[in-house]
């Protein structure tokens, strides 16, 4: 039977009978010739100080003496190749690492596949263990389950995903719908104001006109008054600083002198004249502007003062009316920047 199966009688030898496991670093005891791993001897006579006893063959010695076996160590690395050759024999089979053993046990508790070996060492003999097929049988239903839920995520997922790309495209379109709403409004917006800046401003230049046309002619006309006020003037001052008998002569009413020509009684009836004028407080006054206009200048002032009013409460009102519309704070006003749509009915109102 040995020679049938040289392999597992190699192992049998390098086998620690403590772990049964490969011997690592392996010592002998000196007295009996017995071999263990060092750790494992050790974890053996851990708290006993005199006679120690050979786990094997029970022989008691009165002091610990170990040497270290490297022959034994080789022969465990031997044994290992060979196992690592029987395994490779095997097709598709996964082997164990330590112990070059087929893989055909589970350890449930570290969730790992074991060898028999590996079943029998002291690291898996307190585990739950099972077959490899019967583990990998219930990790398949867990697996199943698992996709299924999984499965049915990424269907819903998918629904939602197509559900948001519908109602994206349609809010995409509402808002190109509102876009284009905006921008008609305000193009009705910019050329009512437009007109209506221009007819506001056509009115007022026609009015400028009116007035400074008015102004000239007064100039004019009060230049010419003013030129005949001097000459009068100047007329009258001379005849102050004539002779009182010459002086007389003049202003009263005898009969005139014949050498004086008809300048000389023209000015006479105009001195007359003015005096009369001004005995009785006749003396003509500057015609003042026109009612008509002032009243068209104070209605242009009235409408501007409505239309800056207009303005400021449009302002101040619609960033706080979109509020309640759209749920977003009001921005503040600033120059330059748009404070919301603005109807053409608000203007025209």
């Amino acid at each position: 039977m040995a020679a049938d199966n040289p392999v597992g009688n190699l192992q049998d030898e390098v086998t620690c009978s403590v772990c049964l496991d490969f011997f690592r670093d392996p010592v002998m005891i000196v007295g009996c010739g017995h071999n263990f791993c060092r750790a494992c001897i050790t974890q053996c006579w851990e708290g006993t100080k005199m006679d120690v006893t050979c786990p094997q063959c029970r022989q008691t010695f009165p002091q610990r003496n170990l040497n270290p076996n490297r022959q034994l160590a080789n022969v465990v690395e031997i044994a290992k190749r060979l196992r690592v050759q029987k395994a490779e024999g095997a097709e598709g089979q996964r082997v164990c690492g330590e112990h070059q053993e087929a893989l055909k046990l589970f350890c449930q508790d570290d969730e790992t596949p074991i060898c028999v070996v590996c079943d029998r060492s002291r690291v898996h003999r307190t585990h739950n263990v099972v077959p490899v097929e019967e583990a990998a049988e219930e990790y398949k239903e867990k697996l199943s389950a698992c996709l299924k839920t999984l499965r049915e995520r990424r269907e819903n997922l998918l629904r939602l995903k197509q559900a948001g790309e519908r109602k994206t495209q349609e809010y995409l379109k509402r808002a190109g719908a509102e876009r284009q709403k905006i921008v008609s409004e305000f193009q009705q917006s910019h050329r009512f104001l437009q007109e209506q800046e221009q007819l506001l401003l056509a009115q007022l230049g026609k009015l400028e006109k009116k007035v400074e046309n008015m102004q000239k002619e007064k100039v004019i006309k009060l230049s010419e008054e003013i030129s005949h006020l001097n000459k009068l003037i100047s007329k009258m001052e001379a005849k102050c600083q004539q002779p009182a008998s010459e002086f007389l002569q003049t202003l009263c009413r005898l009969p005139w002198r014949r050498e004086a020509g008809v300048h000389q009684s023209c000015t006479t009836r105009e001195i007359r004249k003015t005096l009369s004028r001004c005995d009785k407080g006749e003396i003509p006054q500057p015609v003042p502007i026109s009612p008509e206009l002032e009243r068209r200048l104070r209605d242009f002032c009235q409408t501007t003062c409505a239309l800056m009013e207009t303005v400021r409460v449009l302002k101040d009102t619609l960033p706080f009316a979109l509020e309640k519309r759209s749920g977003d704070p009001p921005q503040p006003y600033s120059k330059g920047s748009a404070a919301g749509p603005l109807p053409l009915s608000m203007w025209k109102s």
